[in-house]
């Protein structure tokens, strides 16, 4: 089985957890601002953003994993075109986490959520 250098592994686990953090708090969200307020024409909109959050995350944090999955398969070294992607799927991921807890954040304040 080849394995991740140390550093990497560790970078992949921490977005993985970042990853759920932001499906948790976007479902959260979604929930509590559908039990407060319902779904109106006012609420919709941010419902769905919030919805989009989740649906964003969760496809990273699929990938992540296939990576993981894939790299451990690898005999008796990575490639070097697999540990490429990887490196480009953390780096858009790395930009892209600020801008969904972002996103969460100014829903939860337009609506004053918990």
């Amino acid at each position: 089985m080849a394995k991740f250098p140390n550093e990497l592994a560790e970078i992949i686990w921490n977005l993985k957890r970042q990853l759920l953090d932001i499906i948790d708090a976007a479902t959260t969200a979604e929930l509590t601002l559908f039990e407060l307020f319902g779904e109106t024409n006012d609420t919709i909109p941010f419902l769905d953003e919030l919805k989009s959050v989740a649906e964003r995350a969760a496809p990273w944090f699929s990938r992540l994993s296939n990576f993981q999955l894939r790299i451990a398969e690898s005999q008796p070294t990575i490639p070097p075109d697999m540990l490429n992607l990887v490196n480009q799927s953390i780096e858009r991921i790395q930009r892209e986490i600020p801008a969904m807890e972002r996103s969460i954040q100014e829903v939860k304040t337009e609506w004053n959520l918990p």
